[in-house]
């Protein structure tokens, strides 16, 4: 690097450690400056010492961009707040300046990694905002001696299982099924899958990360200290700050595993097969996990069908896979040709796509390789004690009411049972037999047809209410859902975010507002659903 070249790069550093103190060393800045937005972008330009990627509504490729990761059309819509720009940082100086920036302006931040997520928090605001879009931030390196891995948080969990098998056939990551969803809000969110029963949810596998904090730091796991450390695995990582990357612990898998999908009709008994499940599912070996999926059919005449899938997924041979089935669940009728052997990571595209003959490559897609955009909703519950036979008949009646409904359960036990529900901030662990995923998707555009859905889906949440947690009635972070509590066009109050940071996090919720207090005091880094923190001299407790 030439003098000249040094002297901007020294110059440079002491102008963003002025800007850094004068930030830190003031409260969220709302003046008349806060929607200068050439002052923004001079402030950007001065800070970094790489060209930022900045989009503007005026930029050809503005839209493009923005819609690139919804993945529910519902937030397309022309009425949905949009971003005044969209950065997609190339250098993890681009995050910092535009954290620092922001906060100087006025503006707030959306952080967005895969943009799976539900209620569209990662990237809409009802204020003036930033969309800090992280799709290039995606390096993944992976060592299998030491049995870790570094991934960026714009990476997908595909992504990161195709990463890891080209290293090693007997080395995973206990995550989700979709595979493209992004790194950044799963793992934060403590993400579940297939490993779960037998190593827990990926949030517990995290052992050093790095993040951009309220003053544009960079901080990993020693320099921001054991309890921010613990707040972002699991409580949501966009309420302090923005994750850069994490590393993992991966865990050991067999050569083979076995995966299989049996469907039964009412007419097959359905009914009787799913109330039994309840009974064996958090029981069975770690090593099997079985899931419960429920869906509606309509043939060519418009009838409409019920189907009640088993899905499976066992960690060695389809012989020893037979044997426990016989004893743990005969009733279910597991047969032989109803198991596939593969790999660890032919399974992990199996139950993102459902075909075992389907390319590895397409772990590296970043949309659903096997669902279409649409407009959807989901709600979530936890279940303690088995349901009676006749509520599974309710869950059925109304699913003959509506377009594309479905359930899917999902079980709890084995590793589940062991870890402390203090020891990250996602505390759903002993107690629960399984984890109930409500969701609805419609095709049609309008307020009419999602008012008809989100009543459907309000409706059979209100009828399990008896039959599920109770004080509070648990509900799972990823899954965000504003109809447990939020405020539109501005953030909760700690009183206001209780109601519904209790049913997340349970008695957890507490320790994640005082961290939040303490690294992000004036609530920069908010959302709807993020972790409030405590007004100065405060009644609230």
């Amino acid at each position: 690097m030439s003098c000249v070249g040094s002297m901007k790069m020294i110059s440079k550093f002491l102008l963003l450690s002025i800007v850094m103190f004068i930030t830190s060393s003031s409260s969220f800045l709302a003046s008349s400056s806060s929607y200068n937005y050439e002052s923004f972008l001079q402030c950007l330009d001065i800070y970094s010492n790489f060209s930022i990627p900045i989009h503007s509504p005026t930029s050809s490729s503005y839209t493009s961009i923005l819609h690139s990761s919804i993945h529910n059309l519902k937030f397309i819509s022309p009425t949905i707040p949009k971003p005044k720009f969209i950065i997609t940082p190339m250098h993890e100086s681009h995050v910092q300046a535009t954290v620092v920036c922001c906060r100087q302006h006025g503006l707030q931040i959306r952080t967005r990694s895969g943009g799976h997520d539900f209620e569209g928090l990662s990237f809409i605001s009802y204020v003036p905002f930033v969309l800090l879009d992280l799709i290039h931030l995606r390096t993944i390196t992976v060592n299998i001696e030491e049995n870790t891995a570094w991934v960026q948080t714009g990476a997908t969990i595909g992504e990161l299982y195709y990463r890891i098998a080209e290293k090693s056939r007997t080395h995973a990551f206990p995550a989700g099924l979709c595979p493209s969803v992004g790194v950044g809000g799963h793992i934060s969110g403590a993400g579940y899958g297939t490993l779960t029963r037998k190593y827990g949810v990926s949030a517990d596998h995290v052992v050093d990360a790095r993040l951009v904090d309220v003053n544009g730091r960079i901080l990993d796991k020693e320099s921001m200290g054991k309890d921010l450390f613990w707040a972002i695995r699991g409580g949501g990582g966009a309420s302090f700050g923005v994750i850069l990357e994490w590393k993992l612990r991966l865990v050991p898998v067999p050569p083979t595993v076995t995966t299989f999908m049996v469907p039964r009709t009412l007419e097959q008994g359905a009914i009787a097969l799913a109330h039994k499940w309840q009974f064996v599912t958090d029981k069975l070996d770690e090593d099997l996990f079985l899931i419960l999926s429920v869906e509606a059919e309509g043939d060519h005449n418009g009838k409409k069908s019920i189907i009640v899938s088993f899905l499976g997924h066992y960690l060695g041979s389809s012989e020893k896979l037979l044997e426990l089935m016989e004893q743990s669940f005969p009733e279910m009728g597991l047969r032989k040709e109803d198991c596939i052997e593969m790999s660890w990571i032919r399974s992990a595209v199996y139950f993102g796509v459902f075909s075992p003959e389907t390319n590895l490559n397409l772990l590296l897609e970043r949309k659903n390789p096997i669902l279409p955009k649409h407009r959807y909703l989901g709600k979530s519950d936890y279940v303690q004690k088995p349901m009676p036979e006749i509520v599974f008949e309710g869950i059925f009646k109304r699913f003959h009411k509506i377009d594309e409904p479905g359930i899917i359960m999902q079980p709890y036990g084995g590793r589940m049972n062991e870890i402390e529900e203090s020891a990250i901030p996602f505390p759903h662990r002993k107690g629960n037999i399984y984890k109930i995923f409500y969701h609805i998707s419609w095709k049609a555009d309008g307020d009419d047809a999602e008012r008809k859905h989100a009543s459907w889906i309000r409706e059979l949440y209100n009828y399990l209410t008896p039959y599920v947690s109770k004080s509070p009635r648990c509900a799972y972070l990823p899954f965000n859902d504003i109809d447990l509590g939020h405020k539109m066009n501005r953030t909760a109050t700690y009183l206001e975010a209780k109601v519904w940071g209790n049913k997340y996090f349970k008695n957890n919720f507490d320790k994640l507002v005082n961290v939040k207090t303490r690294v992000d005091p004036d609530d920069f880094f908010t959302n709807e659903q993020g972790i409030p923190p405590l007004p100065p001299l405060a009644d609230h407790i």
